[in-house]
C-alpha cells in the first residue's frame, strides 16, 4: 500500500473541500503536513518540532553554519523517512516553490497540485523564475481548469509533466433533487475580489425591480462582507438579500433543493488572482440547479452556456441581470438546464473520475 504525503499551508478550511476530498478519499496511507516552519505539524500527531528535536537542530544547525530553514527542512525530512512515505502531493505551486528544497532533497517522486491564485496574481507569477525549480522538481503538475493549464506552460511548465484534472463535487451533492419552488437565486463563497459578490447584488437589484418578491441568498464571509451589506442597504434590498455567513454542506443542499439558480459574478481582480474551476459551481450543477456566472477561468470548462446555465462577460451586470430574469420569467428553461448540467457532471467531472485520476498519476510516478 501506497504511503502518501499531503503538505497543505493550513488544517481544513472551510474553503478547501477539495483537499479535504484528496486526504479523505485517496487510497493508501495519507498523512497531512499542515502549517508552515516550525509551526509544521502532522494531522493525528502535532507538531514535528518538539522540544528535545528543537534543541538538537539548534545546535547542530550553528555547529554546521546553516540558515535558519534547516530547522524545518530536516523535520520534514526527517517525517518523510520516518513514515516510509513513497509519494508527495503538494497543494498549490506556492507552497511547492517554499518547500523545493526538501522536495529536492527527499529524492520522492512529486505531484503538485496547482489551484487558482497560485497560477495568476501577478506578483506571485511575474518572475516565471519563480516556479522554474518547482516545474524541473515535480513528476506531475496539475491544472484545474483549460486556462491555467496554458497559463503554467506560458510560465515554462513541461508539456510532457502538465495534467488537466478538474475538481469533482462531493457525492453528496449528486442526490439533491431541486424543487424550484421559490423565486429564489443562491451564491456561495468567500468575499473576495475575484467573485466579486457586489456585481451579483448590482445585478440582483435590477431583477427586483421586475421580481420585488424575488431573493438572494449570500453564504460565507470574507474582506467584501461590509461593501456588499453597504450596497444592499443603499439600493434598499434589505428584504431581499440575506446574509447567511459559513454554513454547513448539508444546508446549503438544502437551499440548493429550493432555490431557481445558483450566481457567482466571477472576475479577475486587480492583483490578478483567478479561480481554478470553483468548487461551488460543480456542486450547485451536479444538484441539478443552472449556472448563473461568467467566461471566468474554468466555469465555461464545465458550464455549457444556454444548456447548463447562462455566462456573462465579466463585469457585464446588465446580461447577468438578464440572465436572471430569463429563469424566473421562464422556471421551465431552469428546470431542462439543471437537469441537462446534472447529466453532464455525473459523466465529465464527478469526484470519483477526479480521484481516480490523481490515484494513477501518483501510483504510476512510484512505479516508475
Amino acid at each position: 500500500m501506497v504511503n502518501i504525503a499531503i503538505f497543505s499551508p493550513s488544517q481544513n478550511p472551510y474553503s478547501e473541500t477539495f483537499i479535504q476530498a484528496h486526504k479523505n478519499k485517496l487510497s493508501g496511507n495519507v498523512f497531512y503536513f499542515y502549517g508552515k516552519g516550525l509551526g509544521i505539524a502532522l494531522e493525528g500527531v502535532g507538531k514535528l518540532a518538539t522540544s528535545f528535536r528543537l534543541n538538537q537542530l539548534k545546535f547542530k544547525r550553528k555547529l554546521l553554519g546553516k540558515p535558519f530553514s534547516y530547522i524545518s527542512d530536516r523535520l520534514i525530512l526527517d517525517a518523510l523517512k520516518k513514515y516510509n512515505i513513497d509519494v508527495i502531493l503538494v497543494e498549490y505551486g506556492t507552497r511547492a516553490y517554499a518547500l523545493k528544497r526538501v522536495l529536492k532533497s527527499a529524492q520522492l517522486p512529486v505531484v503538485v497540485h496547482f489551484h487558482g491564485y497560485d497560477a495568476s496574481v501577478t506578483e506571485v507569477v511575474e518572475n516565471s523564475n519563480n516556479y522554474k525549480e518547482v516545474f524541473q522538481i515535480a513528476t506531475h503538475i496539475i491544472a484545474v481548469s483549460k486556462k491555467m493549464e496554458q497559463m503554467l506552460l506560458d510560465l515554462g511548465c513541461p508539456k510532457d509533466k502538465l495534467v488537466y484534472n478538474v475538481y469533482g463535487p462531493q457525492v453528496e451533492f449528486e442526490s439533491v433533487q431541486p424543487t424550484f419552488s421559490k423565486k429564489q437565486f443562491i451564491g456561495i463563497g468567500r468575499f473576495t475580489d475575484k467573485k466579486a459578490p457586489y456585481y451579483t447584488i448590482m445585478a440582483f437589484h435590477k431583477v427586483v425591480l421586475r421580481h420585488p418578491d424575488a431573493k438572494l441568498l449570500l453564504a460565507g464571509e470574507g474582506i467584501l462582507m461590509d461593501v456588499c451589506i453597504n450596497l444592499v442597504k443603499y439600493f434598499k434590498l434589505e428584504n431581499n438579500v440575506l446574509f447567511l455567513g459559513v454554513i454547513s454542506p448539508d444546508v446549503y443542499r438544502t437551499l440548493l433543493s429550493e432555490s431557481l439558480g445558483f450566481v457567482q459574478h466571477s472576475i479577475r481582480s486587480k492583483r490578478g488572482d483567478m479561480e481554478g474551476t470553483p468548487l461551488a459551481v460543480l456542486e450547485a450543477s451536479v444538484a441539478g440547479l443552472p449556472v448563473i456566472s461568467t467566461f471566468h477561468a474554468g466555469i465555461p470548462d464545465v458550464i455549457v452556456h444556454g444548456k447548463t446555465g447562462l455566462l456573462c462577460e465579466e463585469h457585464d451586470v446588465d446580461m447577468m441581470a438578464k440572465h436572471m430574469l430569463q429563469l424566473l420569467d421562464m422556471p421551465e428553461c431552469a428546470k431542462e438546464m439543471g437537469a441537462y448540467g446534472k447529466a453532464r457532471i455525473l459523466e465529465h467531472f464527478s469526484l470519483g473520475r477526479h480521484i481516480e485520476h490523481l490515484q494513477s498519476l501518483m501510483q504510476g510516478a512510484v512505479k516508475d
